[in-house]
């Protein structure tokens, strides 16, 4: 199955906001994709870029957001894909909302969502209020999970998704820099997984949208340049360039993690009658 990553430019205004994801949306359908995510923010904007202060919340146009979330759920359920997209979450009055990514199934559906649970030191000063726990959904035969931005620092995300029996994370993140891409990299090698990683076109300069795959390595990117783009790549467990990553790591290493393959052959040397004084 194919899955797209996209980048789209990201502003205050929310309406213009929804009208970039539907087209990237309607593109990524063209294209053949099951599923496309979008960045952080991507429809409510993110805090200190967008959004200039948190008591701007107070003014937040939340059914402008609902009824844009409506057009996009209409439009999943009508090109028949799946949609990952990031805002707000609004909570009860007094609170910070939650940095969130809404996921839509192929029929329109609001499936889950997915509230990101390690937040910035900035963004726990009034900006958004954090997640609890993991979501994980499938399509089509395939499992994934979601994670937000600075989470890309926190291996045990991937790790639980990894236990979890997740194929890929969709990554959405208002930027990914360098350290954020080294770290991604690391994350899909280790866990064997593939990791789609969504931008907005105004950080593209410094790490566009791509998906990376369960070897570590970049399948595919968008151009490093400030214009909407998506990026595309196919989800094959049986793929032969994927053989020792999928077929032989992660199984390996789900014994390795447990432990019987090691306890079955560890030698009690105090006991051993051929040891050495040293």
């Amino acid at each position: 199955m194919k899955i797209a990553a996209a980048q789209t430019i990201v502003s205050p205004d929310i309406a213009a906001n929804g009208s970039a994801i539907r087209r990237m949306i309607a593109a990524a359908a063209a294209n053949g994709a099951r599923v496309v995510n979008f960045c952080e923010g991507a429809l409510s904007g993110y805090s200190k870029l967008q959004m200039m202060h948190p008591d701007d919340w107070a003014g937040f146009d939340w059914q402008q957001q609902e009824a844009e979330l409506r057009a996009i759920a209409d439009l999943c359920g009508e090109l028949r894909i799946f949609a990952v997209i990031g805002g707000a979450h609004r909570l009860s009055k007094g609170c910070p909302p939650h940095n969130s990514l809404y996921v839509f199934s192929d029929t329109g559906a609001l499936l889950t969502r997915y509230d990101k649970r390690f937040l910035s030191n900035s963004e726990l000063g009034g900006w958004y209020s954090p997640g609890t726990a993991p979501i994980t959904f499938d399509v089509d035969g395939y499992r994934f999970g979601c994670a937000i931005c600075i989470e890309s620092q926190f291996p045990e995300i991937f790790g639980e998704y990894e236990r979890l029996g997740v194929d890929a994370v969709l990554f959405s993140s208002y930027g990914t820099p360098d350290y954020f891409q080294i770290a991604l990299r690391a994350h899909a090698g280790l866990n064997c997984i593939w990791i789609g990683a969504a931008t907005p076109v105004q950080k593209a300069a410094k790490g566009p949208a791509g998906i990376i795959g369960p070897d570590g390595n970049w399948v595919t990117q968008c151009r490093a340049a400030p214009e909407p783009s998506l990026a595309t790549a196919v989800l094959d467990r049986d793929d032969p360039v994927y053989d020792i990553p999928l077929q032989k790591a992660r199984p390996w290493r789900l014994k390795a993690r447990q432990g019987d393959i090691y306890r079955e052959k560890m030698v009690d040397n105090a006991r051993s009658e051929n040891r050495s004084d040293y």
